[in-house]
C-alpha cells in the first residue's frame, strides 16, 4: 500500500496558558497543504523492517512515529510483520507537522488495508498517544485548534484561489526550544473571530507568538518574512514553532535567487 501524508500550516498561533501538566494551551488554525511524504508498506516473511529516504532525519529509524504507529496497532490487533519505507519530502523541525502526518496516515492506512474497522473516534484515541498534532491528520480538514492542539472546531476557510510559498532555511527548531522562553497570555479577541476578517487584514491582527523570540535568535527567519512581504505576499508568517516561513499570494510569485538557497515549495493551496 502507498499513501501520501500531507503537511499543514498554522495560521496564527497564540500561547494562551501553561497547564498544570506543563503543556500549553493554544489557539491556532490548522490548514492542510499539498506538500507530502510517501509511505509504502507490504507484508513481510521476516521481522518488520523500517527504512527511510529523502530528506535526512536526525533521529534513529526505530524511534520514527511511523513505526510507533504500526506497533500500537500491532499490539492491539496482532498485525503481521511488514516492510515499511518512508520517503521524506516534508522537512523536520519545520512547523509543518510532517512526522505527525506520517503517523496518522500510517494508522489510517493500516486500518483500511487490514480492515480493522476502527471508527474515527477510535483512531483519534490512538493518534493522541503519538503526539499533539497527530489527531488533526485523522480528519485532515481545516480547523480552529485549542487545548494542546487537540480540540478541534471546523471552520469555513477556503484559500484554494491563492498560492502558497514555503521557505525553510537550514534551521531545526524543536518544540522544547520554541516553548523555552514563551510567556503565555490570553488574547482579548479570539483567533476564531480574527480569521473571519479579510485576508488582507491578517498582517496586522493575526500573529504567531513564537516569532518574537525566535526571530531574535534566528534573524534569517525575520529576513525571509520581510522578503515575502516585499514580494507582495498578502500574508506571511512562521508556521507552528518554526522554522518554515510561508507567504500567501493572490498570484504566482517568482522566487528570488536569495530564497532559492533554502528549501522552497510553491503551489496553489
Amino acid at each position: 500500500m502507498i499513501v501520501f501524508p500531507n503537511a499543514k500550516i498554522n495560521i496564527g498561533l497564540r500561547i494562551t496558558e501553561r497547564r498544570r501538566d506543563n503543556f500549553h494551551n493554544i489557539e491556532s488554525v490548522f490548514y492542510p497543504i499539498k506538500l507530502s511524504d510517501i509511505i509504502e508498506f507490504v507484508e513481510s516473511d521476516s521481522e518488520t523492517q523500517f527504512t527511510q529516504s529523502g530528506i535526512f532525519l536526525d533521529t534513529e529509524p526505530q524511534k520514527n512515529l511511523v513505526l510507533k504507529a504500526y506497533k500500537i496497532l500491532k499490539d492491539n490487533f496482532n498485525l503481521p510483520e511488514l516492510k515499511i519505507h518512508l520517503h521524506k519530502m516534508i522537512p523536520a523541525g519545520a512547523g509543518l507537522g510532517g512526522g505527525s502526518a506520517d503517523a496518522a496516515y500510517m494508522l489510517k492506512s493500516l486500518n483500511d488495508w487490514f480492515k480493522l474497522n476502527l471508527t474515527e473516534n477510535e483512531m483519534l484515541k490512538f493518534a493522541q498517544q503519538l503526539g499533539s498534532d497527530c489527531p488533526f491528520f485523522i480528519k485532515n480538514k481545516v480547523v480552529f485548534a485549542q487545548g494542546t492542539g487537540n480540540i478541534f472546531s471546523p471552520i469555513n476557510l477556503d484559500l484554494s484561489t491563492y498560492y502558497l510559498l514555503l521557505i525553510k532555511p537550514d534551521i531545526h527548531i524543536s518544540t522544547k526550544e520554541a516553548f523555552a522562553e514563551i510567556i503565555p497570555k490570553k488574547s482579548t479577541v479570539s483567533l476564531l473571530n480574527l480569521i473571519n476578517e479579510p485576508i488582507d487584514k491578517w498582517k496586522n491582527i493575526i500573529v504567531n507568538d513564537f516569532e518574537k523570540k525566535l526571530f531574535i535568535k534566528y534573524p534569517i527567519l525575520n529576513e525571509i518574512k520581510t522578503n515575502l512581504y516585499e514580494m507582495n505576499a498578502v500574508y506571511a508568517q512562521m508556521s507552528g514553532s518554526g522554522s518554515t516561513i510561508y507567504g500567501i499570494f493572490n498570484f504566482q510569485p517568482e522566487i528570488p535567487k536569495n530564497l532559492k538557497t533554502h528549501f522552497t515549495f510553491l503551489r496553489k493551496f
